[in-house]
């Protein structure tokens, strides 16, 4: 596949953005950044971009509402939806508001280069693309917390675990520098 123009990746978190778009410019991808939906769909109407890679959720606002106008602009725009709060019913309601695939977050570049149809799956090590447990534990945890307005007790019943080992859990937050399981 061979994408004409731009890509456009919008997502909250800045940090993200900016790995991401270092990661695809190391593979001829020029990528424009947008923070919230506002910004996205003046960057979508300024340079019609061939793919977009949209976060479902922008602080306050979700992704699901700008599948529609990053459509119109372009029919042939890739879009693709990424979150950490990967569920069946938004993955369903994502692809029929017309996007084009669904990835859990964080999407790797390995990811989203097959994705975009630019990358063989061969090609990608199985360890590039496998989300390491200790991360996805962390998201399932923000999940449940975000469910119980943040609410540790109500979320450490709903993740069926004592509010101890949730606190405990919260205070060693995973990043990639560390593996919690390193830890004993």
């Amino acid at each position: 596949m061979i994408l004409s123009g731009p890509g456009l990746l919008i997502d909250d978190d800045e940090l993200y953005l900016r790995t991401l778009q270092r990661g695809l410019s190391r593979h001829g991808l020029q990528t424009h950044l947008a923070c919230n939906a506002a910004q996205a769909l003046s960057l979508a109407e300024a340079l019609r971009p061939s793919f977009a890679l949209v976060d479902l959720r922008l602080g306050e606002e979700s992704g699901l509402a700008l599948i529609a106008p990053l459509r119109a602009l372009r029919a042939d725009m890739r879009i693709l939806l990424v979150t950490g709060y990967a569920s069946v019913a938004t993955a369903v309601d994502a692809i029929k508001r017309g996007a084009d695939d669904y990835l859990p977050k964080p999407a790797t570049v390995p990811m989203i280069l097959r994705t975009l149809g630019l990358s063989e799956a061969r090609d990608v090590a199985i360890e590039e693309t496998m989300i390491p447990l200790h991360r996805l534990e962390w998201e399932h945890i923000h999940q449940a917390l975000a469910a119980t307005g943040g609410n540790v007790s109500a979320a450490a019943r709903l993740l069926g675990m004592h509010r101890r080992s949730l606190q405990r859990k919260l205070a060693k937050r995973p990043g990639p520098e560390r593996d919690p399981s390193d830890e004993g």
